[in-house]
């Protein structure tokens, strides 16, 4: 036991021990063991050994992560100073102070002595480009991105391809004029370099776009651009490649060339929705293991983007449908923290990245080797201005033809004002081979100065323009529940209204795929009763922790206890202290004021809480009750103000006058007696002819008061007479016959309605 410790003993020291390479184990020789049962000698131990080394440095084993954190150290670093102060990230864009930080690292290092690193291709490619890409792809507002595709993929598709052609056939052109000394820059040299400056890209669009806070209509567009015309630069670029190595060109490889585009394009977006699939179902069983929920999403994403890239398909367009597809399903199962941890990872990570980049662009100005031809580098700029002008003139007044929305001057001029060139067209550059493109150094010239110009001129010009030009900016209001509820009717309506018109617009196939989404793909992505719930339920319960997580951090409430399911209510929150909305607290007396002030002067309105369906619709039974009382009221009402008016007439109004022949049959068929004795000779008579009652010879003056008390047949057949009102002995008579039993009527009517006879019965008609 004592010598094998001793000999453990003597392998650590050999370990630890700089400069030993040899096998031998220390107090030994190698012909074995000689002079003592341990196999040291005893006095010469310490005399071939070396002393134990208290402290020793080896940096070339820690060099590479080494200077990998230092490296983001410097960018985190640089990143906080540039926010630090203000006036400075008001004027020059962060992309801009990057590249100035990475020109002077590359001097500085240049000068020690050293080379500096270059930013290479499948650094770029693999670990720098997929975070940026993913945080694009995963928070990519789905509403206006699927809205406004089709003006996307013509941005995207037409004008990356007119770009390409435009600048690489304009600059073969230059290249063959005399005195430029380019006559070995060929045709496919030029159109593959075109296709790699024509690209907008999406790193640097980012860096500049969130800083001015544009509109969401440009910024999608011009982001959406960014992220789609990667389909397009690689295929335009690997089919150059192909051709320049080749030397011809036939009509097959064109057409193979669109077979390869489709296949690029849409290879890439089902790579990256299989990929999304399977991490939306691994995310159903992750419940117990809350932990490694965000794993899964990373690395479900990074594989799609390898996968795409190792049969050469578009791994940014993998990416962006991988985040596109899991992240509604994802964050349907997985927890609150686990969302909150991907949200602040993946920021980071593009963060970082995004910075790396254009530092590294910085340092591989200085590192590179650079190939100045003034012709061909300021040729390329003026080129690369024109084309993206023209190609956003051209293909917007083909878009407007189409758009209910349409795009103004200022959209098209920030449009083409954001066409951005960044680290993506370097990278592609830095990828050519030079037995193929001996100008390869003169390429990479020209694109670092296109990169140069559109991020400093451009990028530090474009935020005074937009204030110049008056361009709607961005605003930031949080979605409300009321904003859901009338974007969802207006979804259904529009979808109504297209079923209707038996027109299948993007609304009724976007309500197809909600249907389909509802019935089939949520009950196997989503775990337990979620993939039933609403969306507008969804949404509120979204909101209500959001709110309740809101106020918890800024210390206006309570603490929530562990034990509270993830569902918080706003109700179980109480804040310590009143708000600044808090309405101030009101006395008995006051409240009791204002309630008494609210019910008499607002009117009460009636709610009718029916559901409305055309087939079923049935009249309230109560709302004609409701009008007529209410038009009783208003009647009686004005009834009772013309009463007051006319107090020396009647108390019941007046029929309407009746037409001619009416009267003469009314008249005609009453047999009414009226017996009235005269008692004064002085009173005139009106005698109405029926045979013509408006006829000026019909009426004629008869003596009312010496005609007998009942009326002869002559009488009747003449007609009604107007008799004077009785006099107070009358009255004392009339009195006399009610007490004998003989009850007759004498009023006193208007001619138009001389009223019934005693003897008539109320059910008989007027008329006969």
């Amino acid at each position: 036991m004592t010598s094998r410790a001793m000999t453990l003993a003597g392998l650590f020291l050999l370990l630890l021990t700089p400069g030993t390479g040899g096998s031998q184990v220390p107090g030994t020789d190698g012909a074995g063991d000689h002079g003592g049962p341990h196999g040291l000698d005893g006095h010469g131990a310490n005399a071939t050994n070396k002393a134990f080394p208290v402290l020793s440095f080896d940096y070339k084993h820690v060099q590479m992560p080494f200077e990998i954190s230092l490296w983001v150290l410097l960018a985190s670093l640089m990143k906080l100073g540039f926010h630090l102060i203000p006036r400075l990230s008001s004027i020059v864009p962060e992309s801009c102070l990057l590249i100035v930080v990475g020109l002077l690292v590359g001097g500085l290092i240049r000068v020690v002595g050293e080379d500096p690193p270059i930013l290479g291709s499948q650094l770029f490619f693999l670990c720098l480009l997929p975070p940026i890409i993913l945080d694009a792809g995963y928070f990519l507002p789905i509403r206006p991105f699927t809205e406004n595709v089709g003006t996307i993929l013509m941005f995207a598709v037409v004008g990356t391809l007119w770009n390409a052609f435009f600048v690489g056939g304009l600059l073969y052109g230059v290249c063959q004029l005399e005195g430029t000394h380019l006559g070995r820059v060929d045709l496919m040299a030029c159109l593959l370099f075109g296709s790699i400056i024509s690209a907008v890209d999406p790193v640097a669009v980012l860096a500049v776009f969130e800083e001015i806070h544009i509109n969401e209509l440009l910024h999608i567009l011009v982001f959406g651009e960014s992220l789609l015309n990667d389909a397009v630069t690689v295929v335009l670029y690997h089919l150059f490649e192909e051709f320049a190595a080749a030397g011809g060109v036939t009509i097959k490889d064109v057409f193979l060339g669109i077979v390869c585009f489709l296949v690029v394009a849409l290879g890439g977006i089902l790579v990256g929705a299989i990929y999304g699939v399977l991490a939306a179902f691994t995310s159903r069983f992750t419940s117990h293991t809350r932990v490694i929920e965000p794993l899964f999403v990373f690395l479900y994403s990074y594989m799609a983007y390898l996968s795409a890239e190792v049969f050469h398909l578009s791994g940014i367009m993998a990416l962006i449908a991988c985040g596109a597809v899991m992240r509604p399903y994802v964050e349907a199962n997985i927890s609150h923290k686990s969302h909150t941890t991907i949200k602040y990872f993946l920021k980071m990570w593009s963060s970082v990245s995004e910075t790396l980049i254009f530092i590294f662009l910085g340092v591989s100005t200085v590192a590179g080797q650079h190939h100045w031809n003034w012709t061909f580098v300021i040729c390329t700029v003026i080129l690369c201005l024109v084309a993206r002008v023209l190609g956003v003139v051209g293909l917007t007044f083909m878009i407007n033809k189409f758009r209910i929305v349409k795009l103004t001057t200022k959209d098209q001029f920030i449009i083409a004002y954001g066409g951005l060139r960044g680290a993506i067209a370097f990278s592609l550059g830095y990828l050519l081979d030079k037995v193929h493109f001996p100008m390869r150094d003169m390429f990479l010239t020209a694109i670092i100065t296109v990169i140069f110009f559109t991020v400093f001129v451009q990028g530090m010009t474009i935020r005074p323009l937009v204030d110049l030009l008056a361009v709607k900016k961005k605003q930031e209001t949080k979605r409300s529940i009321n904003e859901e509820i009338h974007t969802q009717f207006l979804d259904h309506l529009l979808t109504g209204i297209e079923d209707i018109c038996g027109h299948y617009g993007h609304h009724h196939w976007k309500d197809k795929l909600n249907r389909f989404n509802k019935k089939y793909v949520k009950k196997c992505l989503i775990a337990g009763e979620r993939s039933k719930e609403p969306q507008l339920i969804a949404f509120y319960h979204k909101m209500e922790m959001k709110q309740a997580i809101e106020l918890v951090e800024s210390g206006g409430g309570v603490k929530i206890p562990s034990a509270m399911p993830s569902t918080v209510s706003m109700q179980n929150i109480q804040p310590k202290k009143p708000t600044e909305r808090a309405l101030p607290q009101l006395s008995k007396s006051r409240e009791e004021e204002i309630r008494k002030i609210l019910r008499t002067n607002l009117q009460k309105t009636r709610q009718r809480l029916r559901s409305y369906n055309r087939h079923t619709l049935v009249a309230d039974p109560y709302e004609d009750g409701w009008n007529d009382m209410f038009l009783k009221r208003r009647r009686v009402m004005e009834l009772g103000k013309k009463i007051s008016e006319l107090n020396n007439y009647l108390t019941v109004p007046a029929p309407a006058p009746d037409s001619p022949t009416m009267a003469r049959a009314r008249l005609a068929s009453d047999p009414q007696a009226w017996s009235i004795k005269p008692k004064s000779d002085s009173i005139p008579t009106i005698q109405v002819d029926l045979a013509s009652p408006q006829s000026p010879d019909s009426v004629n003056m008869v003596d009312e008061f010496n005609k007998p008390s009942k009326p002869t047949e002559a009488e009747e057949e003449e007609g009604l007479m107007m008799k004077a009102p009785s006099s107070s002995a009358d009255q004392k008579e009339r009195k006399r016959d009610k007490e004998d039993g003989v009850e007759q009527q004498r009023l006193a009517r208007c001619l138009s309605d001389p009223g019934p006879s005693a003897e008539d019965d109320e059910d008989e008609p007027f008329l006969p």
